[in-house]
């Protein structure tokens, strides 16, 4: 079987029906659709409507390909290589946080102020996705609707993971007692 698959599996299977003549089990195994599948797209009893995209245009399929197909029966059609860079994971930076999840920001600041204050505001910035300038405001219980604010646990409403949250628990506690070692020596 081929691990990877095309785009719009049942257009370019329907593509495949009309304009080659490889087998329904090919075409099958090469778009990830069961050959019942791919007979009843041909026998017109399933999705009629799709619309046909060309494998060989899309860069998803050679020309050569599909001959050896033809040819031989028992060849598995193989997806073309693409020389175009795959996109990269986006890890760093601020993550978008929807407008109805912006509200329980303010919850989350003031939950890890009165929980764990080992945490530095940066933490608590990259944590939540909020400004320095917001947290001062809460610590300083000057922030404009601090009446109204109830703690939250950030990994419960959905700011970050656990796994953030627990390697900025563990980061703060490591620098803690360094600072209380200065401390008590001067």
């Amino acid at each position: 079987m081929v691990t990877e698959r095309p785009l719009l599996p049942k257009a370019t299977a329907t593509w495949l029906l009309e304009k080659t003549t490889l087998t329904f089990a090919q075409i099958g195994q090469f778009t990830g659709l069961h050959e019942l599948e791919i007979q009843a797209l041909a026998d017109g009893e399933i999705h009629a409507a799709v619309r046909p995209m060309d494998p060989i245009a899309a860069g998803q399929l050679t020309l050569d390909e599909i001959k050896r197909g033809e040819a031989d029966p028992a060849y598995v059609l193989k997806i073309a290589k693409s020389n175009l860079p795959k996109p990269l994971n986006r890890v760093k930076g601020p993550r978008y946080t929807p407008l109805t999840r912006r509200s329980e920001k303010p919850d989350a600041i003031y939950f890890l102020l009165k929980n764990h204050p080992e945490l530095s505001d940066a933490q608590i910035c990259k944590l939540v996705g909020t400004t320095k300038n917001t947290i001062l405001k809460i610590r300083d219980k000057s922030y404009w609707n601090l009446k109204n604010l109830k703690g939250a646990d950030p990994v419960e409403i959905g700011l970050c993971s656990l796994l953030e949250y627990e390697r900025a628990l563990e980061k703060a506690k490591a620098k803690q007692p360094k600072q209380v070692e200065n401390e008590s020596a001067a």
